[in-house]
């Protein structure tokens, strides 16, 4: 009997070419991203051979997103999100802004209309969440102050898509040049206002009445004993409220699921449901990659050279520069602008949708559509490579701080009031493990110093009478501020090992006799802090383990 095999030859096909481009990039010491967007290029309608369903791979891909969204959530607090706020709206409105004039500048040379300027470059000025959630997560930062502020910005981008997808529809005969003078003041705010009570509604709605129902649904599961259903509750959920937000509030996808995952993430159940999404997460985010491919016609590098390097240009360099200089602005120190750019250096999804819109709604030509999608598959690829840069900056700029090779003296500046504590712990970091520290420390009335560069946690700590010290504690003068050469113990509770080394070597510099613990994710961070100077280093994994032992010892004795 006949059978309809679209969706299984698409995944089939997608899936087994990803798994050879991946392995054969990865050996070639490549990003395995690399090659499953090498993997969507030979699948695609431009390439000889096998051609997938060009509708059914971008919707397998939005579960990726969903998923993956999910799971951010349920690792991302209401309170992390607001204490990121002050930046990240700011900061990704200016981003945005810059990006689009960029984009718009470079179309008007090309002849462009304006319309067709401004949907090119607001494709150009929104970042990928796939990619930008996988760099953060690969390299160990999502959970650190960097990258609460990358997805805050990320956030608000979503948002200020979502509200020009809604927009660009009603004033699409204006940016034309259609019918201008007949278009009033109402019929241009109308539709802003409406998307804004939208997404308040989805807010407040997901506030009140989600934050009851989605805990208990998983927590009445949990008691049934059944791990089957628990992992379908988690998908139903994860799922069922992004396509709720998308069809009754007209909120994206991604936005409702990561307001799920962080409503989620108040329960105990939380980690259990992020183990549970991750093989299926993995899974589709690597179609959502093999999907972006697809849409690439190799032929454009030829077609359009030029073209395409300015467009490459202002993804790559134009937005990276212009959210270095934002993030600067604000006060925060060097490493975190330049993580922030490089996470913001590609385009993705909320990017194909728009010149999809721009294409049928007759405001950009079929050429600013190819620009985009070859852009995108280009700054994607090469995303990683921006990583490795700043990796590579960051190592340089820690090498300069060790005792043997201090680091170039800061420009002049007010020095720091030196903190008038002594046999205190000071304790760099005031995050999800940081803040569990803290309070054993003031349970056991032990005298504490915070340094914390995040202006939430600053002032919540102020306010519970806690002394503070705001910045990155591996800038000048902060540990000699905290007074550490006086103190009983330093305990670096952040998760980033490259600045935590550049802290430990400081302090070690201060003191040769100075206590310093910090925490690592892996071996070979343990030996990284042990080498600059820290006399325990403590890794969760080995923690869990050793303490399973001792437990299992103490009950057959």
């Amino acid at each position: 009997m006949p059978h309809e095999t679209a969706l299984i030859a698409t995944m089939s096909v997608a899936l087994a070419l990803a798994f050879v481009f991946g392995f054969v990039a990865t050996r070639l010491r490549l990003p395995a991203i690399v090659g499953y967007l090498l993997a969507g290029v030979a699948v695609g309608p431009f390439t000889p051979g096998f051609v997938a369903d060009m509708s059914l791979a971008p919707q397998l891909a939005e579960i990726g997103v969903i998923l993956l969204m999910f799971g951010v959530g349920l690792h991302f607090s209401l309170d992390d999100l607001m204490a990121v706020w002050k930046i990240a709206v700011p900061g990704a409105i200016a981003q945005i802004a810059a990006a689009t004039i960029m984009g718009w500048a470079v179309a008007a040379l090309w002849g462009w209309s304006f319309g067709a300027g401004l949907v090119f470059g607001l494709a150009l000025s929104v970042a990928s969440t796939v990619v930008l959630l996988n760099a953060l997560e690969s390299r160990g930062i999502l959970d650190s102050i960097n990258g609460r502020i990358a997805v805050g910005w990320l956030i608000v981008e979503d948002l200020a898509m979502v509200l020009t997808l809604v927009l660009l529809p009603a004033l699409a005969g204006l940016l034309k040049g259609e019918g201008g003078g007949e278009l009033g003041a109402y019929a241009m705010v109308q539709p802003v206002l409406v998307t804004l009570g939208k997404v308040a509604a989805f807010v407040i709605f997901m506030l009140v009445v989600g934050r009851r129902v989605i805990p208990w649904i998983l927590h009445y599961v949990a008691h049934t004993g059944s791990r089957e259903l628990f992992r379908l509750a988690v998908f139903a959920i994860s799922l069922g409220v992004a396509f709720g937000a998308a069809v009754l509030f007209d909120v994206s996808f991604a936005l409702g699921a990561f307001f799920a995952g962080m409503i989620l993430s108040e329960s105990e159940l939380s980690q259990r449901a992020a183990n549970e999404t991750l093989p299926l997460r993995d899974a589709f985010a690597v179609l959502f990659f093999v999907s972006v491919g697809m849409l690439v016609d190799p032929a454009i590098v030829l077609r359009e050279p030029l073209p395409l390097l300015a467009t490459v240009v202002i993804i790559i360099f134009g937005k990276s520069v212009a959210a270095f200089a934002i993030v600067r602005l604000f006060g925060y120190p060097t490493s975190t602008a330049l993580t922030i750019s490089a996470s913001l250096a590609q385009i993705g999804e909320f990017s194909f949708i728009l010149v999809s819109l721009g294409v049928s709604l007759a405001l950009l030509p079929e050429r600013g559509r190819d620009l985009v999608l070859a852009g995108a598959i280009i700054s994607i690829m090469l995303n990683p490579l921006c990583f490795a840069l700043l990796d590579r900056m960051l190592a340089k700029k820690e090498e300069s701080a060790t005792p043997e090779k201090p680091a170039e003296p800061a420009a002049p500046r007010i020095p720091l009031e030196a903190s008038k504590l002594s046999n205190h712990v000071v304790l760099v970091g005031h995050g999800r493990v940081g803040s569990v520290v803290s309070k054993a420390l003031r349970q056991a009335q032990v005298p504490i110093l915070v340094i914390e560069d995040s202006p939430g946690s600053v002032e919540k700590l102020r306010q519970e009478g806690i002394e503070v010290i705001t910045g990155n504690a591996a800038a000048p003068d902060m540990l000699q501020a905290a007074n550490v050469g006086a103190a009983r113990g330093l305990l670096v509770a952040i998760p980033d090992a490259f600045e935590g080394g550049q802290i430990v070597a400081k302090a070690r510099a201060i003191s040769t006799t100075l206590p310093i613990i910090a925490r690592a994710h892996s071996e070979e961070e343990i030996a990284h802090l042990k080498h600059h100077g820290a006399n325990t280093v403590i890794m969760g994994e080995q923690e869990i383990a050793k303490a399973m032992i001792a437990q299992i010892g103490l009950a057959g004795a």
